[in-house]
């Protein structure tokens, strides 16, 4: 299951990744803090889509991503 970056807000159509809180290997929950991402107006955090094993993270901190991109692979 890809985890893919949602809607932010009104006219948010980017973000810079800023810290992982989990690495690659690590078991997460339903609704846990994955990532926290910054755009020049607020900071986000993404939640996980669903329980599992962090299989591969995608996007480095400091990539810029666009919204409906894929940030890491849940296993």
């Amino acid at each position: 299951m890809k985890v893919i970056l949602p809607e932010l807000g009104e006219g948010v159509e980017e973000a810079v990744i800023s810290s992982w809180y989990f690495s690659e290997g690590e078991t997460v929950g339903k609704d846990e803090d994955l990532v926290e991402l910054v755009t020049d107006k607020a900071a986000f955090n993404v939640p996980s889509p669903a329980s599992g094993v962090i299989k591969k993270i995608l996007c480095r901190e400091g990539n810029t991503v666009k919204i409906g991109d894929a940030l890491a692979e849940l296993e």
